[in-house]
């Protein structure tokens, strides 16, 4: 694999919009979801319909369907983001998103997380009509946020990949985007 970017954060961060923004002009990398990958499989196996329902499989499936999106990633040549989460919350307490296992075979080089002020977040969950949310106070979000800090911090370390923490409060979208292009820029001149 050439290089790597994971790009990580709570539903209702704004992640996948400011990677979005962040991209345009960087034709060589491919943006891959980890989140897709593991759908794709257990729709295949047929144990899921709807995307927000495998966090509520057995710890047991989710953990092997990881497993078989990460061997798929970790094949793919060249410059990759991965969106992802840092942790899944799952009906037991919080899953991590990149176990171990899974993170020594991506070789990531980058580690990125996209949050938001507790409220920003709350108030984009409630707006998304889109998607099965678990109902959750801004005291969940925040505590959401500091597990996933926590996360992000132990994959660095277990990685070896530097971590960087990127806010995307409600009208600040251009300066998050701007932050993610910065680590962009600096990962494919490596």
């Amino acid at each position: 694999m050439g290089v790597m970017i994971i790009v990580m954060g709570l539903p209702g961060a704004g992640k996948t919009t400011v990677l979005n923004g962040a991209v345009s002009g960087f034709a060589d990398w491919k943006v891959l979801n980890y989140g897709d990958m593991m759908f794709e499989i257990a729709k295949r196996e047929k144990i899921v319909n709807e995307r927000d329902e495998m966090r509520k499989l057995p710890l047991k499936s989710q953990k092997r369907i990881q497993d078989e999106a990460a061997k798929k990633l970790s094949e793919i040549q060249g410059k990759v983001i991965l969106d992802t989460h840092c942790s899944i919350q799952t009906a037991t307490g919080y899953m991590p998103g990149l176990p171990f296992d899974q993170l020594r075979k991506l070789k990531v080089d980058y580690l990125v997380f996209i949050t938001a002020p507790a409220k920003d977040i709350l108030g984009r969950r409630q707006r998304d009509t889109t998607r099965k949310r678990d109902v959750v106070s801004i005291e969940d979000v925040e505590r959401d946020i500091s597990v996933n800090i926590s996360y992000l911090c132990t994959y660095s370390v277990l990685s070896g990949a530097a971590a960087s923490i990127i806010t995307n409060a409600d009208g600040k979208l251009d300066d998050a985007v701007g932050r993610l292009k910065e680590v962009i820029k600096k990962a494919g001149e490596a």
